[in-house]
């Protein structure tokens, strides 16, 4: 069986005006699955023998129907150049698709960005409105629109314990597409050989250890949805696990930990402020799936249900999730706002037109959504005020359950399981 992705809708774009497209994320995410979709041809480098064969002559790897789909090319990073030359020679739309779980383990061996020739395409997990756990009745794009189709929906068969179960279950296919009461194990099994580089091609993995790594993951997991320096996190790890820990070294297995597409800070939104307003800049800390935060931890979701306040990040991090996969679809990107005033917003949906909307996550009831909207409501302020931003086009107090509305104030309340693009 086979769920849609609303990555599909950008691949057969850039297959339409670029030569080649990159499909990269983390393992286990789709990709191949539904680069399949697209091909005329194909060949998988995941065996020695056609690592070894393709590495002696991968001009060899080319010739085929197109699209030509070459999977985990990364592990033959000369591919990447062969490409480039061949479009140079014979320029055509959509002749090749290069698939990747990881960044080349040479990068060095990349002569060429691919600017104009090979376009990049990310693809994350999974969102609940692709896995069918989302009704869709509230559409971001509507919000932009001024909110004209917006619902009020009770949603009274959605349940935090179902949250929960969604937050360590992740958006990952195979795990969507189990059974409820295996589907967590099945994402144990993907955390467990998360870090398996015995046979790595790439020496940079083989060189790390996989409990240094997974120390990292789990003193990210502890710093979830946090501004927590990247100094705090050493200190953690130093502290935690009685381990040393330099910068340079942990340098090296942060940058091996976001080859691998694990990792996914959330960058601030700096608006031209007038004021002496600082704005701050340092990351949120998040995670390309909240599954692997929970399994870092060993969380179940019945520890999630047991302590609210965490469960209160976690959330967020999920929430983040989902506004990433809907806003590019919109081609638009995910900020965070915060100034030395203490002022701070979860979420700002920024698209390439310079419309934008602030969200605020919440797990729901009445006094954390006022507190939400009495947030949101700031902002706006600030921002008509003090700054040459537009006005936002919505505020929204966005839930883990509970029903959908707007305010009197026009803010919006919605639950993520009724939110899609």
């Amino acid at each position: 069986m086979y769920y849609s992705r609303l990555i599909e809708k950008e691949i057969e774009l850039k297959l339409r005006t670029s030569g080649a497209i990159v499909v990269a994320g983390p393992k286990f995410c789709g990709k191949t699955t539904t680069c399949m979709l697209y091909q005329k041809s194909f060949v998988k480098l995941n065996t020695k023998q056609a690592i070894a064969m393709a590495r002696m002559n991968p001009k060899a790897i080319l010739p085929g129907e197109n699209p030509r789909l070459i999977d985990e090319w990364q592990k033959v990073p000369d591919i990447w150049n062969q490409v480039k030359d061949d479009l140079d020679v014979e320029y055509d739309f959509g002749k090749y698709i290069l698939t990747g779980s990881s960044t080349p383990a040479d990068k060095t061996e990349i002569h060429h960005s691919g600017a104009g020739r090979i376009a990049p395409v990310k693809m994350r997990p999974m969102s609940l409105w692709e896995s069918k756990e989302s009704k869709g009745t509230v559409s971001l794009k509507d919000l932009f629109g001024g909110g004209t189709s917006f619902p009020w929906d009770l949603n009274q068969d959605f349940l935090l314990e179902d949250v929960a179960h969604l937050t360590c279950r992740g958006g990952w296919p195979i795990a969507v597409l189990a059974q409820k009461d295996i589907a967590i194990e099945i994402t144990k099994n993907y955390w467990n050989g998360l870090f398996v580089f015995d046979d790595s091609e790439n020496e940079r993995f083989r060189n790390k250890k996989p409990e240094v790594l997974r120390m990292i993951v789990r003193s990210y997991a502890r710093h979830i949805s946090t501004e927590a320096a990247l100094s705090t996190i050493i200190a953690d790890v130093r502290q935690s696990n009685e381990r040393t820990m330099d910068p340079k070294t942990f340098d090296e297995y942060l940058e091996a930990l976001n080859d691998l597409y694990i990792l996914e800070d959330m960058e601030a939104w700096n608006p031209n402020i007038r004021s002496k307003t600082s704005i701050r800049s340092t990351p949120t800390r998040h995670f390309v799936d909240t599954s692997i935060a929970c399994r870092a931890l060993n969380i179940m979701p019945e520890d999630l249900m047991r302590d609210l306040e965490s469960f209160g990040f976690f959330f967020e991090d999920l929430a983040v999730r989902d506004l990433r996969i809907y806003a590019s679809t919109l081609g638009g990107e995910v900020r965070h706002y915060r100034d030395n005033a203490g002022l701070e917003c979860d979420a700002v949906v920024h698209l390439e037109d310079g419309r934008w909307g602030a969200i605020e996550i919440k797990l729901g009831g009445d006094n954390l959504i006022e507190d939400g909207a009495t947030s949101l409501k700031t902002l706006k302020s600030k921002i008509e005020e003090k700054s040459d931003e537009r006005s936002p086009s919505f505020l929204l107090v966005l839930t883990a359950v509970g029903g959908a509305y707007k305010r009197e104030d026009g803010v919006y309340v919605a639950p993520i399981n009724l939110l899609k693009p």
